[in-house]
Parts: structure tokens; sequence; C-alpha cells
């Protein structure tokens, strides 16, 4: 687990607030925008076993693969590593009465998700995704 941590406003890659918002639907907005949670078992991706690359829905930047995704059982698409550690930043988040580490894309800053240390092996770790903040490329395209 890496302990980078960046400003969003510094950030390369972040598109307008208009754009984002003519572009997003409201729930990718509020996940990857307003740090939301999508509802368990309920986002496009959570079930998904279909073999491709997981990009950022907001500036398309590829930071997982379906090689390292996994059923967790939690209902959000999990993952036991990124892509490449650089592609993520981490943060502690202390939201809700509770210590976590939120995940965001490096390269917008786009929340994403949270990170675990609850994860197989062969890192330990769980990235537990919003379905909102990716999109599935197939393998191929």
């Amino acid at each position: 687990m890496s302990d980078q941590t960046s400003d969003q406003s510094t950030t390369t890659g972040r598109p307008s607030d208009e754009e984002l918002r003519e572009r997003l639907t409201p729930l990718q907005y509020e996940v990857t925008q307003r740090a939301g949670t999508e509802r368990a078992f309920s986002g496009e991706y959570w079930d998904t076993k279909d073999p491709g690359m997981y990009h950022c829905v907001v500036c398309g930047e590829p930071l997982f693969t379906s090689e390292t995704k996994y059923d967790s059982g939690s209902g959000w698409p999990s993952f036991w590593a990124a892509l490449d550690p650089e592609k993520v930043t981490l943060h502690e988040d202390r939201s809700f009465g509770m210590v976590r580490t939120e995940v965001t894309c490096s390269t917008c800053g786009a929340h994403l998700g949270h990170l675990f240390p609850d994860g197989p092996r062969p890192t330990g770790d769980r990235y537990c995704m919003n379905s909102a903040s990716l999109e599935l490329v197939p393998e191929g395209d």
C-alpha cells in the first residue's frame, strides 16, 4: 500500500465541471466528483467476469485489469491490485466516523472507491471500486 497524496486541483487531465455534468450520468458525477458510493450489488460491473481493462470513467486512464478482479462478496467490483500503483492515489478518509483509505485516479482526481487490507494473495489488498467510476473496455477493443 502506498502513501501517495495529491491535491485534485493540481491533477492533469481533469475536464471542466460543466463538461463532466454534461458527459457523466448523475450517479457517475456523484461518485467521482463528490466521493459518493453506489449501493452494493447495484453497479454494472460488480459481477462482471468479461475480460478487459477497467478505465477511469472521467479521463479514460486504464486502472485495473480483469485478471486481478475477483468476487469479494461485497457487491462492488474488487481487484487485488491496480494495473500500476502510480495510476491510483491513496488518501486517508475519516468520513462517517471511520478511518479508511480512499482511492482516486492519479490523472484526474476522480474518486474510485476504497482500499482494504483484507484481499486475497498475492497482495492481501482489496480495491473496492464503484462501477460508476469505471468503464470496462473489452479485451481486443
